[in-house]
This record gives structure tokens, sequence and C-alpha cells, in this order.
């Protein structure tokens, strides 16, 4: 599988097309363009609290909705916080819309059609899985934090557990994030990788001759994903890097903070 680039309604976006061959299922990871947002979030900022006017950012959400085909009525958010829990989306969390959540979660997971569940990010990884045999979806936020967490496999983990998926099935698509290139690090970082991953991290971190490290968060998630049952055929990675390609997407680190913010989106059909 891999990651592939589309537009539909003037809205450019980046999707997986082992998901589209597999049907059931809208989905989507934004680029900062194709929005009405102006000066610094200019044009496609989707997040809820950064300082765009929030009329603005809610156009922006209409109509990036509507490019992948999702329901702006079914928008569930989650409130990040860098960890690695993982919430069941049920009915009753339908018509939360773009209301900050009570709960704070980085993986939203649902079986439930019409339910747009939606991750944000900045540099930081988002993950979309998708089983097409169950049909459940999951959404997750992995920054280096969470993927020292192990959140992309626990989300696999709820799949299984909560629903009955079997890894095998499940698809799993990593959108663009920070990639090893511009991912520079002091030495806590490797270390925390190291200790919830043992040896096989070493391969995702290089050392640099100015004494920094550098860390393939990419490589690490899709080697948590392989071990929690996934086939390598059915991950697809992104190689676009938010920081590299700063004016595609929203990078955190490039814009020191001032910035919009990408969002991923998966919903049943």
């Amino acid at each position: 599988m891999t990651i592939v680039e589309r537009t539909e309604k003037n809205v450019p976006f980046l999707a997986c097309d082992g998901f589209l061959a597999a049907g059931g299922v809208a989905h989507g990871f934004s680029t900062r363009q194709g929005g009405v947002s102006e000066g610094i979030y200019t044009s496609m900022n989707l997040g809820l609290h950064r300082g765009d006017e929030p009329e603005r950012v809610a156009e922006n959400f209409r109509r990036f909705t509507a490019a992948i085909g999702a329901e702006f009525e079914g928008l569930v958010l989650s409130n990040q916080v860098h960890g690695n829990t993982v919430r069941t989306i049920t009915t009753a969390d339908r018509g939360l819309g773009l209301q900050r959540p009570p709960w704070e979660a980085d993986g939203l997971i649902t079986d439930i059609p019409g339910l747009c569940i939606t991750i944000f990010t900045a540099d930081c990884l988002p993950i979309l899985l998708y089983d097409p045999v169950r049909r459940v979806v999951a959404a997750v936020h992995a920054g280096w934090r969470g993927t020292a967490m192990g959140i992309a496999g626990t989300a696999v983990n709820a799949m299984v557990e909560r629903y009955g998926c079997q890894p095998g099935d499940i698809l799993a698509a990593v959108g663009p994030g920070i990639s090893m290139c511009c991912f520079e690090t002091d030495e806590d970082v490797p270390n925390a990788m190291t200790e919830a991953m043992g040896a096989s991290a070493l391969h995702h971190i290089e050392v640099r001759d100015n004494g920094k490290f550098h860390v393939d968060l990419k490589g690490m998630n899709a080697l948590r994903l392989e071990k929690s049952g996934l086939s390598p055929e059915h991950i697809a990675v992104s190689d676009a890097c938010t920081m590299c390609q700063h004016e595609r997407f929203w990078s955190h680190r490039y814009t020191r903070g001032q910035r919009g913010s990408q969002a991923a989106m998966i919903q049943l059909l």
C-alpha cells in the first residue's frame, strides 16, 4: 500500500490507496492548502485553538470533510495530551462537532458509521487504521512520547479486544509528519525509545557529528504496528516530511509554534 495525493472540490489531501481499494470508508490527511484562513494561518488551518478566526476554521472543516466524503455533522475530535489513551467513540458522542471534548485521548476508535473521528498534528504523526472485514476504524496521534508509549499498538489491541478484529485484516496509513532528516533531538528521545522498544529502536536512530540524534518516528511506528500483528504489506507510510515541506504542511518546529494544524479523519460509510 502507498500514500497517494488527491484533490476533490479544490482541496488537496493525502489518502491511502489500500483504504480506497477496500471501500466503505472516507478518510484523508489534510495539508495547509485549500482553505479560507488568512495571515499566518493561510489557508487550510484545522486547529481550533491556535488563534485563528473560529468561523474560518469551521469553514475549513466543512470544505475538508466535503472533499474526503465525510460528514461535517459527524465530527468527533480529541483533546490530545501526548499520551496513549484510546477512547471508544459511540453514538452518544455524535453532535460534539467542533466543541472541545471533555475527555483526553490521543486515539479514537469506533465501529459506528457516520462518526468522523479526527486527530490533529503539525510534525507529530497521524495514523489511521481500518479493518474492512469487521468494519472498525481508528485515528491515532503519535508524537515521540506516544510512540515510546506504543499508542499505535494500543490502538490495534483496542480494535482486537473491543471489536474482535484480526490484526491480519487491519490496514494502516501513517500520514505526513516530521521525518528522520529533520527530527533532531537530545538524548532524552532516543533513551525513551530504547527503554520502551529495546535494541529494535536502534535501527531508527542515528548519531550525528554534532552530538545530536536523528530519530525515525515513522519507522518506529511501522515497527510497532508489525509487532502488533499487522502485515507489512498492509502498512502505508507517507514519505512527506512536514518540516522539509513547511510550505505544504504545518510544522511546529519550523514555525516555532506560530501555526495552524493538519487533521487526519476517518469515517465508516
